[in-house]
């Protein structure tokens, strides 16, 4: 399962906690760290914990929580405004409205509005997920679209792909044992090849550029050019020093 199938199949319950266990480890859904069921893990300097304390402290530590991760989003993910943004800030943290109608020199009733509003706002879009889910029932499975990965820079045509078409290219540009036969010119065909290639990393784990370098061997000789796009497209990190590369959420 890639980064994106695995944040966008959370529940909303998973999604609440930041993280999800799969395959015998907590996985932060956040970033992709692991932490693997079974082990004691050493937290806040001296403290011994199981794999899901642990993967909790983490968040705590590294994200805040994750309501301040997905704040943060993109507006094309939330939908919010950057004045929504703060409110629900403000509303998470607690702050009353007589304080927040202080900090932004609005009425208090301008600030009940906005709560209202997100109300609202809620509600429309627990209606809209049941349709939506119904609907995609009766969608053929080569003409559903195929989700975006989370960090996409830019969501555009090049991201319109349905999974038909996903798997048309695929078998345009890589041959029956798995090699890339060319590197694609155009945009959409490098996101779903580049997608593609991206799977070898698995989510949670970390790999030296050693490691990367031999698992985009096995694709294309041109390694150092898959390297650099699948950072360029968000699919996949590295330290500074390139001392370790992982996938990206």
């Amino acid at each position: 399962m890639e980064s994106s199938e695995l944040f966008w199949e959370s529940s909303i319950e998973e999604l609440e906690a930041g993280y999800k266990l799969l395959d015998g480890a907590y996985i932060c859904l956040l970033c992709g760290k692991a932490f693997e069921n079974g082990l004691i893990y050493r937290i806040g300097g001296d403290k011994l914990a199981d794999a899901e304390r642990a993967v909790r402290e983490h968040i705590a530590v590294d994200h805040r929580s994750s309501f301040d991760s997905f704040l943060k989003l993109d507006r094309k993910y939330t939908g919010l405004s950057e004045q929504q943004q703060t409110m629900m800030q403000y509303f998470y943290e607690g702050v009353g409205d007589k304080e927040i109608s202080k900090r932004l020199r609005l009425t208090q009733s301008t600030v009940r509005n906005y709560r209202f509003r997100l109300k609202e706002k809620a509600r429309q879009a627990k209606i809209f997920l049941v349709l939506h889910q119904m609907m995609e029932k009766s969608v053929n499975e080569e003409d559903r679209i195929v989700d975006v990965h989370r960090n996409a820079t830019m969501i555009d045509e090049r991201y319109s792909v349905t999974e038909s078409e996903r798997l048309e290219r695929l078998s345009r540009f890589f041959n029956e044992n798995g090699e890339l036969i060319r590197f694609p010119k155009k945009e959409k065909d490098k996101v779903i090849v580049l997608r593609e290639i991206a799977r070898v990393f698995k989510p949670g784990l970390n790999y030296s550029e050693e490691q990367a370098n031999e698992m985009l061997k096995t694709f294309y000789d041109d390694y150092v050019l898959l390297r650099r796009c699948l950072i360029e497209y968000r699919l996949i990190d590295r330290k500074p020093d390139g001392s370790a590369y992982w996938l990206v959420f």
